[in-house]
């Protein structure tokens, strides 16, 4: 399952994936049939980065998993998909983790900004705002889009390990495709169980980082808690709109599943 899952994304990615993902793929040597050995990808990845994998049965609680990201610790999953769920599994398996997340813990400025994140999230954990925090995680490290080449990149793992998102992300003209806005983002909910309707574009890792560092998240949270949601579909005239979708697949979606 991982050797066909890692063949039919690594023929597609190099033309869609941002630059970093395809080096850390080249440098963590994740180019051999077989799951990579957790000792050999941890031991390269420290000598890069500093990080190191670690393996899990399952999901962790949400503590424990930013204590593992302050300290450089990535948890990864130890179960594959079955053939059942070759296109879509709800809870992330080792393929969704170590190839769509790891490559780019490869990257010195991407490790940073997984660092910080994993101590933005204990601080968030004591006020209460961990649901804000993963509306950032959700739109950057898993769904997340760069501006790249002249065009727009994947870089989200939850894009890099699906072969039907890494097509639908770029190519469909469903889904919003908008500049990325720290406050805009945390008040925008999100897909756990299709395509996205919206995806935000970073201009590029060192900004993602800049932003996250020099941003006091504390007066952030208290300005947002209890204001509405931005629906996932509607575009505000202060978005940077690099694509307004027609949101037709989700529409689809809608109608199919009622």
């Amino acid at each position: 399952m991982w050797d066909h899952l890692f063949a039919r994304q690594t023929l597609m990615l190099p033309e869609r994936a941002a630059s970093e993902v395809m080096a850390g793929i080249d440098v963590l040597r994740m180019k051999r049939p077989g799951i990579p050995n957790f000792d050999e990808l941890s031991e390269r990845l420290m000598k890069a980065t500093g990080w190191q994998v670690v393996a899990v049965s399952g999901l962790v609680p949400d503590r424990i998993f930013f204590e593992h990201l302050a300290n450089r610790r990535f948890v990864a999953g130890r179960f594959i998909r079955t053939p059942e769920q070759i296109d879509y599994l709800q809870e992330p398996d080792i393929f969704h983790d170590v190839f769509g997340h790891v490559p780019l813990l490869a990257n010195p400025v991407f490790a940073d900004y997984m660092q910080a994140y994993g101590e933005g999230g204990l601080r968030a954990d004591g006020l209460g705002a961990i649901e804000r925090l993963a509306r950032l995680y959700w739109y950057t490290v898993e769904f997340g889009l760069v501006q790249q080449d002249g065009g727009l990149k994947l870089f989200g793992a939850g894009i890099i390990s699906s072969y039907g998102e890494s097509l639908f992300a770029l190519d469909d003209l469903s889904p919003n495709r908008l500049g990325f806005d720290l406050r805009r983002l945390m008040r925008t909910p999100y897909r756990i169980d299709d395509y996205q309707q919206a995806y935000f574009v970073v201009e590029s890792f060192e900004d993602l980082l800049r932003q996250t560092i020099e941003t006091d998240f504390a007066p952030l949270y208290a300005e947002l808690a209890g204001g509405d949601d931005i629906p996932i579909d509607v575009i505000l005239p202060s978005d940077r709109v690099h694509t307004h979708g027609t949101q037709a697949y989700a529409a689809a979606a809608k109608i199919r599943d009622a």
